[in-house]
């Protein structure tokens, strides 16, 4: 009995073999299969499994693999170019902004953000990715899985912070200190996060030196930065959760479940304000200081996989992807996909530059993974409220607490008399 082979995929496990819709090859004969890896499309991977998908399935993925690369590509010029290039020479000109192709980019950023918007209600209204409970998370260890979580957030704030303070910078690299005593405060506001000591008074004084930097540097710089006052609003919602000095020390200082429940959209605010911010001020309405960027660094590499696309169009793409993520981070559409994206889109381009990136990215890390983690709903609400006042842990069976002049004691388990 003859057989054919109707059409060939490389994907990216390996080379298979399909066939067309409704024919089932049980074995392929030695000699056709010799001939197709003599082939120069065949010379990638051995043959590993034979299975049937039509030819219209296998044009469509490789589609997906090419607008993938494509989006990968775009999205490697997402590191913030101020801390690498001094924007002093490149002066922010909106009228550079009003031009055809960076007005499109943002009318086809915010046109696909409602439609995905839109399809997010009416649709997928739970998203694409399986929740936690999927991968066999019960109530009780995601309730101490989020009371780790502001721990995690302070250590990588706090490192960013003081490294930058030390080095008398505001926040980040490209932002001067104008005064002495500021990093100071900086520095101190760093380690009160880490240890968890006064979290709440140091989460006010992180937005108030926020707030300072406007007069003294200029608006456009923190708003750019707007992730650092997203972070002083989620620790006075949330405090620093069970594993800190505040536990202990001062309890009656811990937010109550109301503020809690707003932390997590401050982070995610804060992040996407950033965002949509750089996305203008370092792309879209900035295009000569993106590609004297782009000359001393070139991420351009989309004609390796065999797109021509000029610098211009690859700034004006980067920044509109960038502008897409951070809309659909403020408006919370899909936000746990977009922020595996956000996440991996952040960790393209650590070979390229130095260390520097590494460390001021930290923030993003943290706030990545908690949205990514998060669960939008009332269940995860209470779960969060769990874990934040009692860490997730129950009381140990057969204790209880007795109070003695005052003061609560432990009671030890009840032992049998013996006779």
């Amino acid at each position: 009995m003859s057989r054919h082979l109707d059409s060939v995929e490389v994907a990216s496990c390996g080379l298979s073999i399909h066939s067309v819709p409704n024919r089932i090859y049980q074995d392929v004969p030695t000699a056709e299969i010799m001939a197709l890896q003599s082939a120069s499309l065949l010379h990638w991977h051995p043959l590993p499994f034979v299975r049937p998908v039509p030819l219209e399935f296998a044009m469509k993925r490789w589609s997906f693999l090419c607008v993938l690369l494509l989006l990968l590509n775009l999205c490697s010029a997402e590191a913030h170019k101020g801390w690498f290039l001094d924007t002093t020479p490149y002066p922010l000109h909106w009228s550079t902004y009003l031009q055809p192709l960076p007005v499109g980019m943002t009318l086809l950023a915010l046109l696909a953000v409602a439609a995905l918007a839109w399809f997010q209600r009416h649709v997928r209204p739970t998203g694409f990715l399986p929740n936690p409970e999927h991968f066999g998370a019960d109530p009780t260890r995601l309730a101490k899985l989020y009371s780790l979580m502001p721990l995690l957030l302070a250590l990588h704030v706090a490192i960013p912070l003081a490294i930058n303070a030390m080095q008398r910078h505001l926040f980040v690299p490209d932002v001067p200190l104008p005064l002495s005593l500021l990093d100071l405060c900086e520095l101190a506001i760093a380690l009160a996060l880490a240890y968890g000591l006064l979290t709440r008074a140091a989460a006010v004084a992180l937005a108030a030196l926020w707030l300072l930097g406007i007069p003294l540097v200029g608006l456009r710089p923190m708003l750019e930065n707007a992730e650092f006052l997203g972070f002083a609003a989620f620790f006075w919602c949330a405090g620093r959760g069970p594993l800190a000095f505040d536990s202990v020390l001062f309890p009656h200082l811990n937010p109550g479940r109301v503020l809690q429940r707003y932390a997590i959209p401050a982070v995610r605010i804060g992040i996407a304000v950033s965002l949509i911010t750089v996305a203008f001020t370092e792309k879209l309405a900035n295009l000569p200081y993106a590609l004297a960027f782009l000359q001393k660094y070139p991420l351009n590499f989309v004609h390796q996989i065999g797109l021509p696309l000029s610098d211009t169009l690859f700034l004006v793409g980067a920044g509109g992807v960038e502008l897409g993520i951070g809309l659909m981070l403020l408006f919370n559409v899909f936000t746990r996909e977009v922020s595996i994206l956000a996440w991996v889109f952040f960790n393209l381009t650590l070979s390229v530059f130095d260390i520097t990136e590494l460390i001021n990215h930290l923030p993003f890390y943290a706030a990545m993974l908690l949205l990514i983690i998060w669960q939008p709903g009332a269940r995860s609400e209470q779960l969060w409220a769990s874990g934040l006042s009692q860490g997730g842990l129950s009381a140990t069976p057969g204790s209880e607490p007795i109070v003695t002049a005052g003061k609560a004691q432990e009671q030890p388990p009840h032992e049998p008399a013996h006779l």
